[in-house]
């Protein structure tokens, strides 16, 4: 049997996502965009809520193509907040057409989203060590940084919890505890 993180469970679709995609380093814009909205749309929820409307959302978002989002009028947004298939939340919605905005400027600024925000981490996984789910932190130095500028050049939902989170989504830090299967082939597929 293996060893995995507990915060997935035995739910099907959360030990898929553990198994597969949590803590596996990404460096697609599209897919940092897609974790940026769904990162943003659990803020105060669980995130196996997310995983199970995320198929809706790309339906919704039209695959968060970036340049497509960030042209949302108020009108689509309305349709949005009328779609029982995501989170119908006005403010959670409107951030992700922001932030496509913010997402295109700093694009051009770096070349890539993906350039940008690893900087954080020097441009390698942090690899960190915990025994247990208990010792994993809600945010660090990097989260906080990385928090902080987002904000300045105008994100929304991008607090150091929430970043943190992302960072552990994508790859940014491994937090597969150590006794996880999943903590030595995340290290393996770094290297």
């Amino acid at each position: 049997m293996k060893h995995r993180c507990e915060w997935c469970g035995d739910d099907p679709l959360y030990v898929k996502y553990h198994d597969e995609e949590w803590g596996v380093p990404v460096h697609d814009d599209r897919v940092h965009f897609e974790m940026l909205v769904l990162e943003g749309a659990q803020a105060g929820l669980s995130w196996i809520t997310v995983l199970r409307k995320r198929e809706n959302y790309r339906k919704a978002f039209d695959n968060f193509d970036v340049n497509k989002v960030a042209k949302y009028s108020d009108k689509k947004i309305e349709k949005l907040l009328q779609n029982p298939g995501i989170i119908r939340n006005r403010l959670k919605v409107k951030s992700a057409v922001t932030n496509a905005q913010a997402f295109i400027a700093v694009q051009k600024e770096f070349g890539s989203f993906d350039k940008y925000i690893w900087q954080f981490v020097n441009n390698k996984p942090i690899i960190n060590k915990w025994k247990k789910m208990s010792d994993i932190p809600a945010t660090s130095k990097e989260s906080d940084a990385l928090s902080k500028d987002l904000k300045k050049r105008g994100f929304k939902f991008v607090g150091s919890t929430i970043m943190y989170a992302h960072m552990q989504a994508i790859g940014m830090v491994n937090d597969h505890v150590v006794g996880c299967f999943r903590y030595k082939e995340v290290i393996g597929e770094i290297i």
